[in-house]
This record gives C-alpha cells, sequence and structure tokens, in this order.
C-alpha cells in the first residue's frame, strides 16, 4: 500500500504508472542521456512540488514513471510537462539527437500510456462491506 499524500483540502495516494516512448521508437537512450534526463526529472518537483516521482527506470526507446499526481492536476497535464522540461534541454546537451530528429524539437512520441497503481478494487470493495462493523482502527488493519 502506497502512502498517503496531504493536499489543502484533501488526503490522496493517486499514484500512476506513466510510460513515454521516444519519437519513432528510436533508440537514443544510452547511460549518459538516460543520466541527464533523471537529473531533468528529478528537477520537475523542485517547481511543480506537488508532483513526486517514486520510481523511474529506462530502456533504450522509452521511459518508465511511477509518479504521484495530485488529483487536481490530470495526468496528461503532467506528461506534458515532463516533455516539454526534457525535449529541448536533451537535444541542447546531445548534439547527436539534432541529427536523428531534424526538422523538430521534440524528441517523445505524441502519446503515453498510462495505468493507475495503488489500492486494488478488492481493498476498497473489502473496506465499504466491513465499514462500520468494527472499532477505530479497522482502516489500518485492512490496508496492512
Amino acid at each position: 500500500m502506497g502512502e498517503y499524500r496531504r493536499d489543502h483540502h484533501c488526503i490522496y495516494s493517486c499514484d500512476y504508472h506513466i510510460v513515454i516512448t521516444t519519437k519513432y521508437r528510436r533508440n537514443i537512450i544510452n547511460p549518459g542521456l538516460w543520466a541527464h534526463l533523471e537529473r531533468k526529472l528529478l528537477n520537475i518537483p523542485e517547481h511543480y512540488p506537488r508532483i513526486f516521482f517514486k520510481t523511474m527506470n529506462h530502456d533504450k526507446n522509452h521511459v518508465h514513471l511511477l509518479t504521484s499526481i495530485p488529483p487536481q492536476m490530470s495526468v496528461g497535464s503532467v506528461v506534458r510537462l515532463v516533455k516539454t522540461n526534457t525535449s529541448r534541454n536533451l537535444k541542447e546537451q546531445f548534439p547527436f539527437l539534432k541529427q536523428v530528429y531534424w526538422g523538430t524539437d521534440g524528441i517523445w512520441s505524441d502519446g503515453y500510456f498510462v495505468s493507475t497503481a495503488g489500492v486494488t478494487p478488492g481493498i476498497i470493495a473489502h473496506y465499504i462491506e466491513q465499514h462500520g462493523r468494527e472499532d477505530e482502527g479497522q482502516t489500518t488493519k485492512l490496508f496492512e
């Protein structure tokens, strides 16, 4: 079970598995580019503190992010932030990308994959069914 995060008027656990692929599925992510990209990704929460990257990894043509996003923000807006805050900078830092992707600022494909992560429907159904039947502390027992 993931940890809960607090905002002004809500407590939430909104974790998403996001996969962003490179444009044309080109194999451009090497160890050096990944190190720089990882630093750029970890820099995003400095400007958007409610976005939290729990873990991240990559393959040669895509990036996996397990991200906590507050309920007030859409997943699409976070993906847009990630793509725009990394694309142009990566092309400036790694000149070979200008040859791979000439004529465009982007290195990321237009789409993305997203899946929710966290509490399963079974746990929620069990909680709702048992709600009010036990004393205080029921919630902690169900989510342990």
